[in-house]
């Protein structure tokens, strides 16, 4: 290898990806929500899941922040974590109004939950074959979080029930719903989460990784998983690492099986990042960290 492409794959490995504060913020409100909810709910029998991905009939899949359930309950969470203030008009669209005075339009916040909720409850049903008598007792709910967020007068049309973090941390404090339904938890646990690569800096990409990128053999077993995927990389970027022949390294562990191995100039992840028109490559030698959701249940894909 050329010294100049070594200089390159240094310089790539040098490289600093920081967070993005505005969606860093929202990431950590939804980490504190979670806590304080596995909190409130422990002692009553709620069990928690966080970022549940399910597709959609009109294409792709859609998130839910958190479902909780216990017993025969339960509860389909959206979160917001808006400062300021907003309103909502007639056609039930979220006007949120930031402390800098521009106002930002959300289309059918609780319409969209309550949209979801009932893909979820269907994949239930058809999963379990239940009569409409049977199905899980359900709420639908809009967290709003921010302390200091001024609330309008709340339309009683309204497609989900709308509470504060207090609010909604008295509601897992005040309900005892048991030990969960087993079928209810096998239905949770056939649904998947985002993937997370997380770079050197400190930005974390979500979406869907699509290959690892690192050798046939570790391809094959990667597809044909049916658990979490992690990895830790160990990049050497002193000055000096531009005369090793093997600067990078990584430990990938496919549920009981571990890989250690080195990783060769211009090996790349592809991933579908969140947000995103299409697929790219990141650079391994850019990547700190991954860790992989396990895949859907068969009978929770597309298509």
């Amino acid at each position: 290898m050329s010294f100049f492409k070594r200089l390159s794959w240094l310089l790539q490995r040098r490289k600093k990806f920081p967070h993005d504060d505005i969606h860093r913020a929202g990431e950590l409100a939804e980490m504190r929500l979670v806590k304080l909810s596995r909190a409130a709910g422990k002692g009553n029998g709620w069990k928690i899941y966080e970022s549940v991905r399910i597709p959609d009939p009109d294409g792709g899949r859609r998130e839910i922040d958190m479902v909780i359930i216990g017993g025969n309950t339960i509860l389909i969470v959206e979160q917001k974590h808006w400062a300021g203030s907003f309103r909502i008009n007639k056609e039930h669209h979220f006007i949120q109004k930031r402390k800098n005075g521009q106002e930002h339009s959300h289309d059918g916040v609780a319409d969209r939950i309550a949209r979801k909720a009932r893909l979820l409850l269907e994949l239930h049903k058809n999963r379990v074959g239940l009569s409409d008598e049977d199905m899980p007792d359900s709420r639908v709910i809009v967290a709003m979080t921010h302390q200091k967020l001024e609330w309008p007068k709340i339309p009683k049309d309204l497609a989900a029930e709308m509470v504060n973090e207090k609010g909604f941390l008295d509601i897992l404090k005040a309900n005892n719903p048991g030990e969960a339904n087993q079928e209810l938890v096998e239905t949770m646990n056939g649904f998947n989460t985002w993937d997370e690569v997380h770079m050197h800096g400190g930005l974390m990409n979500k979406g869907d990784v699509l290959s690892l990128g690192l050798g046939e053999q570790l391809a094959e077993i990667f597809e044909q998983r049916d658990c979490e995927v992690t990895g830790n990389t160990v990049h050497k970027r002193g000055l000096f690492s531009v005369f090793d022949k093997q600067p990078s390294s990584a430990l990938i562990k496919i549920g009981s099986k571990n890989a250690e191995l080195t990783m060769g100039h211009g090996a790349n992840l592809h991933m579908h990042v969140v947000g995103e028109s299409k697929p790219r490559e990141i650079p391994w030698a850019c990547i700190d960290k991954i860790v992989l959701s396990k895949p859907a249940a068969k009978w929770n894909r597309n298509g």
